[in-house]
């Protein structure tokens, strides 16, 4: 989950220094100013566009974490459920023993405890 989420910001990150490195790329090269006024502008009117590909790569990302997070809760609530389906039928089984056992207990008992009528 976390890998996700490092691989978001590092997209956000590597959209941010390309857009830092080619303004500071376009304003050190060896152009007049008009023509670098030019470019800069056009940079500037492409920046709309550049953010709403980093907003929706970023949505995308929130979307495939949210739906990882969700198929894991839903593995995690599976495995949740069988385990304590298993520790009620063990359960179950030993309160079945120990009762079967009790009674041949008290059966044992209570014969032993009758008096012989034979003699």
């Amino acid at each position: 989950m976390s890998n996700r989420n490092n691989s978001g910001i590092f997209v956000a990150g590597m959209v941010i220094g390309g857009v830092l490195g080619t303004v500071t790329g376009i304003l050190i090269a060896p152009r007049s100013g008009t023509e670098t006024r030019r470019i800069l502008k056009k940079s500037a009117d492409a920046l709309p566009e550049m953010a709403e590909d980093l907003s929706t790569t970023v949505q995308l990302q929130a979307d495939r974490l949210s739906e990882s997070a969700i198929e894991n809760w839903n593995d995690t609530l599976t495995r949740l459920k069988e385990a304590i389906a298993a520790g009620l039928e063990a359960s179950q089984g030993d309160f079945e023993i120990s009762q079967t056992s009790s009674s041949q207990t008290t059966m044992n008992s209570a014969s032993s405890a009758k008096p012989s009528s034979g003699n």
